[in-house]
C-alpha cells in the first residue's frame, strides 16, 4: 500500500462538543482557516461503552452507503454488492462477475444519488465508474440498467484510490490513484492521481476546473476519503508514501503536490495539506462528516481519528489496536457512526467474525 487516453461514456475533546462546531469557510475554493500541522502524534479518546456489532462475517469489504434507509456494502474481492438490514442479516443485491481482484483492486466504492447506486471497480481494462438503477424495497432490492460512465482509469495492484461520493453540488466526485506511476499525478491528461467531477450522467461539468475534463484537483498519491462540511468545504484523505499522510481541503483547480512533495513542504506552487499523520499512525481512507466533526478510518494506524473542523489543528484517536484495520466511516439518519473493519483483505490479521461494522455513539466518547 505504500511502496493514456480514457473512455468518458483536541488535544482530547469529547465528541459531543466536537459534533457540534461550525466552521466558516466557502466551499470548495477556500484556503484551510489554520496553518497546516503535523499531527503525528494526537490526543487520545476514551469510551465508556464499546461499539455494538451491526454485522460482521463480512469477506474483504470495502466501502459503505446508505441507498435511501438502506445500508449497501462492497466486498473489494468477491465483487458482491450486499444490504444489511437493522438486524445485520446480509442479503447480496449483486455479483460483478467481470470485477479483475488482486492487491488493492477490485470492487471499491460506492455512491448512492437516487435511483443510482455508482461504483467504481477494476475491470480488465483499467478502472471504471458504472451507474446501476436501483428498484425494489429494502430487503429485496435490485441493480438493473448497468452503464459504464467512464473506464480505462488507470490501475495496478497498488494505488488505486477508488472512493466514490455524491457532494452537495449533486455532483459525483472520485478518487484516482497513481496506479504506481508518481508522473501521473501531474500530468492533466492523465486521470491518474486526482480527484475527478462528473454529473450523475457521466458527462464533465461546465464549470470544471478545466475545459472538457473531469479533473477537479491533481497533484494526488492515493486519496481514499472523501466528505464535505455542512458550508460545503471538501476534505479528502491520502496516502503519502514513506513519511506523511495528508488531510486536504479541497480546491477546484489546484495541485497538491505529489510527487514533488509529501506532507507539509510550505511551496507556493502547491497546497499543503491541513493535517498530517506519520504514516505508520495513519493510512487514512474513508470518512464522513457529522455536524462538522469529521471521522477518518485508518487502516495501518487501527484507529478512527476525530477531528473538531472549527478547530483543525488538532486530531483525537479512539480505538487504537482494538479492531484492527479501520476501512471506512458512516453516519445514519439517527446520528450512530458506522465504522467498517478491513482485516480479511490480506493485509490486517482477522479476529473473531471479521470483518465487521461497529456502531458507535458520540455519547460513547468521554472527556
Amino acid at each position: 500500500m505504500r511502496p493514456g487516453p480514457v473512455a468518458i461514456g483536541k488535544t482530547t475533546a469529547y465528541l459531543g462538543i466536537a459534533l457540534a462546531c461550525a466552521v466558516s469557510i466557502t466551499a470548495c475554493t477556500a484556503q484551510p482557516s489554520a496553518p497546516p500541522v503535523n499531527v503525528s502524534n494526537s490526543g487520545s479518546a476514551s469510551q465508556t461503552a464499546e461499539p455494538r456489532i451491526v454485522a460482521d462475517e463480512l469477506n474483504a469489504p470495502w466501502s459503505m452507503v446508505f441507498a435511501e434507509s438502506t445500508l449497501l456494502v462492497s466486498e473489494r474481492d468477491s465483487g458482491r454488492i450486499l444490504e444489511i438490514d437493522t438486524e445485520g442479516n446480509q442479503r447480496q443485491v449483486s455479483k460483478l462477475n467481470d470485477v479483475v481482484h488482486g492487491g488493492e483492486g477490485g470492487l471499491l466504492g460506492l455512491a448512492y444519488q437516487r435511483p443510482y447506486l455508482f461504483a467504481y471497480s477494476t475491470a480488465a481494462e483499467g478502472n471504471r465508474i458504472q451507474r446501476f438503477e436501483v428498484t425494489g424495497e429494502a430487503g429485496n432490492l435490485s441493480l438493473t440498467n448497468p452503464q459504464t460512465l467512464i473506464s480505462g482509469l488507470p490501475s495496478a495492484t497498488i494505488h488505486n484510490g477508488g472512493r466514490l461520493a455524491i457532494g452537495p453540488d449533486l455532483m459525483l466526485y472520485a478518487t484516482v490513484g497513481d496506479a504506481g506511476n508518481e508522473s501521473l499525478a501531474q500530468d492533466l491528461d492523465s486521470f491518474g492521481g486526482k480527484i475527478l467531477r462528473l454529473t450523475i450522467n457521466g458527462e464533465v461539468p461546465e464549470d470544471n476546473p478545466f475545459p472538457d475534463s473531469p479533473v477537479f484537483s491533481f497533484g494526488h498519491r492515493n486519496p481514499q476519503g472523501l466528505a464535505w462540511a455542512s458550508d460545503g468545504t471538501m476534505y479528502a484523505s491520502e496516502f503519502g508514501q514513506n513519511r506523511w499522510d495528508e488531510l486536504n481541503l479541497i480546491r477546484a483547480g489546484a495541485n497538491y503536490g505529489w510527487p514533488v512533495t509529501e506532507g507539509i513542504a510550505n511551496n507556493a506552487d502547491y497546497v499543503d495539506p491541513l493535517q498530517q499523520w506519520s504514516t505508520e499512525s495513519a493510512s487514512p481512507s474513508g470518512m464522513s462528516i457529522h455536524q462538522d466533526a469529521l471521522y477518518v478510518a485508518n487502516l495501518r494506524g487501527e484507529r478512527l481519528r476525530i477531528i473538531d473542523l472549527s478547530s483543525p489543528s488538532d486530531s483525537t484517536e479512539a480505538f487504537t489496536g482494538s479492531y484492527g484495520r479501520f476501512r471506512d466511516a458512516v453516519v445514519t439518519a439517527a446520528g450512530e457512526l458506522w465504522v467498517l473493519t478491513n482485516n480479511t483483505d490480506g493485509r490486517g490479521t482477522a479476529q473473531e467474525s471479521d470483518d465487521k461494522i461497529l456502531g458507535i455513539f458520540p455519547a460513547k466518547f468521554t472527556q
